[in-house]
């Protein structure tokens, strides 16, 4: 027997089930750097106090949309055979903080070294150079069977998790609040679903900016005295 024979069967030996990879994909314990993110509420707490469930409901209206809304069309791009760089493209215009799209390359690179081991390692070889996350995520929906409501829903409840992981680690708070405000940010999460769920056109991704939130990110960029990445 030889070391590789111990070693696990690749994605493209024993691809995963759908149900399966989008439970790994939501899971915040994926090693792709989530833990270093607070989703923007780090630097703005620092700039005052915030309402964490309405700071959650803002970014589900806007950034979060449009991450969602890329990651549902460049799905449907892998599946129609069709390039993912407008995809890509189509997601930095309506990006326009530099720090926000930094970020978001560097967790789409750690989904990348994670891809081989979640679908067959050919279908890597179809994302764009530095493809952002949302746009791996995409892939990796398209390649694993993810339907295009399950994909929108990962994003979103991500995003959800990533703030609430962050506010219990930035400020006291009782965990048991915590988690409420994740139960009661779901009907605005099934809202984001329904509104990116039909979407297979670049042109359709929607450019929902949030200024302030992309300032902060700006501003934190450039602070060391920090917790989280971004």
């Amino acid at each position: 027997m030889t070391p590789r024979d111990l070693l696990p069967p690749m994605a493209s030996e024993r691809p995963l089930h759908p149900e399966a990879l989008a439970l790994l994909l939501a899971d915040a314990r994926l090693p792709v750097a989530g833990h270093t993110q607070s989703a923007g509420l780090e630097p703005a707490l620092v700039a005052g106090p915030v309402d964490v469930p309405a700071y959650v409901a803002l970014r589900l209206r806007t950034v979060t949309r449009t991450e969602a809304a890329t990651a549902v069309v460049a799905r449907a791009a892998v599946l129609g055979g069709t390039s993912l760089e407008a995809v890509q493209d189509a997601w930095a215009v309506r990006t326009p903080s530099a720090a926000m799209r930094r970020t978001s390359r560097v967790m789409g690179r750690a989904l990348v070294r994670l891809a081989p081991r979640l679908v067959a390692a050919e279908h890597v070889a179809l994302l764009p150079c530095e493809p952002v996350r949302p746009v791996v995520l995409g892939l990796l929906a398209a390649v694993g069977g993810l339907d295009a409501a399950t994909t929108a829903r990962i994003v979103g409840y991500d995003d959800i998790q990533t703030v609430v992981a962050a506010a219990l680690k930035l400020t006291p708070l009782d965990p048991a609040e915590a988690t409420g405000w994740v139960v009661r940010a779901f009907p605005a999460l099934e809202g984001l679903v329904a509104g990116v769920v039909d979407l297979a056109c670049p042109e359709e991704i929607p450019a929902r900016n949030a200024p302030v939130i992309e300032d902060h990110a700006e501003r934190h960029a450039h602070t060391t005295r920090r917790l989280f990445s971004a």
